[in-house]
């Protein structure tokens, strides 16, 4: 993606299910544990550079001693940041106490971060907050080891004043009205009233406090208490937690959302947000990773049972398509696929524009991450050469000689790498004028390639707010002086906010949402149709989530996907752009072939998943319309 969005989280959970010593006897080390996580949180760190946090917790810890540990950064590089302090507190640990050097468990009752159950969790700040506060896991403490609750997750709420009201109502004061805070503290109430039922029940056996303790860390019953606890959320999430005794869960949304696959054998349990992450950091095969399934929470007891509890049930599977697309790593097995396919199914929209003439066109990726689609494309766009060859050879088949023959099969499908992004340049200068004339020159481009009877055919991700492709890309390649510049998106229009997890909040910021505004200048409908979208948003806007409609659909209304496609491409070329420029998109019906398990669409089309979806989208449009720039949630 050649704009960054700031998106998702990454989660990663282990518990392991030997004592140390085992893991020290058969790998080396004690610290076999904290080794994996660093692995496992650093293969995710495409999921988030603004903080990472981790927690761990130890089993069967003697009063006295610490049992949970957790360290946090929103330093520049916060994964190297947290495991360069626990190495530190570590290393200064076994320099101060050599009688731990071979003894594991003097390390685990000595050393800070070494226990048998881990958190991690690597962030993006959805809302802009980058303070430590925001950085996950979070820690709601308490002296009953059991109501320590430690929590993490990729997540967002869309109803989180609802839930913010309905902890009020039960007589709690939260600190903050944010999701990671509402979603604790019920989680954090529940656990309160099944810890007080169980020790009531407990009482009436006759046991005392410290002997009700270990009978209720073995009744604690996680399933129950994250019904009770998620029966109001209103999100995508895949959420991550421990209890201070040493239970554990993920739990993902209904809808399946927001990603979490599992691992289990008679060593280890593993949760991450990523497949690929478990197979690397743990050496497993394709097939032994699975996914876990919406509305369904893996729960890892104290005992080291193992068990998968429907905790909400499953809803229509609207799992998120721009995992595919973009954001998650494009080794794993499926996502390389798909992401091949998205290139190829746009090779016929593409021969369109160029008219076929696959010789004189050049064809290349921006950025990066583009390059899987890229291989996609040109596959496609080698099998139509090679089918121009075998026309070419039956058409002149009876006057066909030999050199013409090997001038025909030496056609080459023209590939380039056009441009390099240069990651060491700084727009330094504010003033507008200069600082735009830097930004076009953030990518180095390739000159000597392109002739200028050439159409220049490039791939991205997805465009979403096009600036990047009118200040910086548009101007680059022209400069190659091509005849047709054509840009493709594997993506289709983005259209609509999400909020479940992706910072694309503000309707005008996109590209496709300004093309169909200027659509309507252009008809002479906009004060019209603004108007009505405005007014059938606020009569609504008071309404429970549940009877909200999708009121920003008909600002789109009468317009076909192309007729956006040309306005895009007619508001991002200026005078300045000496080459013709078209933008193709993805279409919602190849999105779906490509990605057939991953439906969930609603930034492309505005089906939300869930009610409080269309009550974001409204309030997005309300807040464009009121000229606030507000977020929508």
């Amino acid at each position: 993606m050649s704009e960054l969005i700031k998106h998702e989280c990454g989660i990663a959970q282990l518990r392991l299910l030997k004592p140390l010593s085992f893991y020290k006897e058969k790998y080396g080390t004690a610290f076999y544990g904290i080794n994996k996580m660093y692995l496992m949180m650093e293969k995710q760190h495409n999921r988030g550079q603004d903080g990472a946090g981790f927690a761990s917790v130890k089993l069967d810890v003697a009063p006295g001693h610490r049992y949970i540990s957790r360290v946090r950064s929103n330093a520049a590089q916060p994964i190297q940041d947290i495991f360069g302090t626990i190495n530190q507190r570590i290393n200064q640990g076994l320099e101060d106490n050599p009688a731990l050097k071979d003894n594991v468990d003097l390390q685990k009752e000595n050393l800070p971060y070494l226990g048998e159950v881990y958190l991690g969790h690597v962030r993006y700040g959805t809302f802009g907050k980058n303070s430590i506060e925001s950085v996950h896991p979070f820690l709601r403490q308490n002296n009953w080891m059991h109501r320590n609750l430690i929590l993490a997750g990729n997540f967002n709420m869309t109803n989180v004043t609802e839930l913010f009201q309905n902890l009020v109502a039960l007589g709690q004061h939260p600190k903050e009205k944010a999701d990671t805070v509402t979603v604790m503290e019920k989680i954090g109430h529940f656990l309160d009233s099944e810890v007080r039922k169980l020790y009531k029940k407990l009482k009436a056996e006759g046991f005392n406090k410290q002997q009700a303790s270990p009978h209720i860390v073995e009744q604690i019953k996680l399933h129950k208490i994250l019904r009770k606890a998620s029966k109001d959320w209103d999100g995508g999430y895949a959420m991550a937690g421990m209890l201070g005794h040493g239970d554990a869960f993920v739990l993902r949304d209904p809808n399946g959302i927001r990603p979490a696959y599992y691992y289990k054998d008679d060593e280890i349990v593993v949760i991450a947000s990523e497949r690929p992450v478990i197979q690397t950091a743990f050496n497993v095969d394709y097939d032994d990773v699975k996914e876990l399934d919406p509305g369904q929470a893996i729960i890892t007891k104290k005992s080291g049972e193992v068990s998968f509890k429907q905790i909400l049930e499953p809803r229509e599977r609207k799992a998120c398509s721009f995992e595919r697309i973009y954001f998650s790593r494009g080794s794993d097995a499926e996502i390389y696929t798909e992401r091949k396919k998205l290139g190829s199914l746009l090779m016929p929209e593409v021969l369109k524009a160029i008219d076929f003439d696959t010789l004189n066109s050049v064809f290349s990726y921006i950025p990066n991450t583009a390059e899987t689609s890229f291989y996609g494309m040109v596959e496609a766009a080698q099998d139509e050469l090679n089918r121009q060859k075998n026309e070419a050879i039956l058409k002149e088949k009876n006057q066909l000689t030999d050199e013409r023959l090997s001038e025909i099969l030496a056609y080459r499908l023209r590939t380039e790498k056009i441009a390099v992004k240069d990651a060491k340049l700084r727009t330094f200068i504010t003033e507008d004028s200069s600082r735009d004339d830097l930004v076009a020159h953030v990518y180095d481009v390739t000159y000597g390639v392109v002739k200028p009877t050439d159409n220049l055919v490039v791939i991205d991700d997805s465009i979403v707010r096009g600036t990047t492709l009118k200040k910086s890309i548009l101007k680059m390649l022209d400069r190659l002086s091509p005849k047709h510049i054509i840009i493709v998106s594997s993506a289709p229009q983005i259209r609509y906010p999400d909020c479940y997890g992706i910072d694309m909040a503000k309707l005008e910021d996109f590209v496709a949402f300004r093309a169909a505004l200027a659509l309507h200048k252009d008809h002479q409908t906009y004060d019209q149709v603004m108007q009505e979208v405005y007014t059938n948003c606020v009569a609504e806007k008071d309404l429970p989530s549940h009877e909200v409609t999708n009121h920003v659909k008909a600002v789109y209304k009468g317009f076909s996907a192309k007729d956006i496609s040309a306005k895009i491409a007619e508001l991002l070329s200026d005078d300045s752009i000496n080459a013709k420029v078209s933008v193709i998109y993805q279409s919602i019906e190849n999105l779906h072939e490509a990605c057939p398990k991953n439906l969930g669409d609603w930034y492309f089309t505005g089906n939300y998943p869930t009610p409080g979806g269309n009550k974001v989208v409204n309030k997005a449009f309300m807040n464009f319309y009121e000229g606030k720039s507000d977020r929508a949630y």
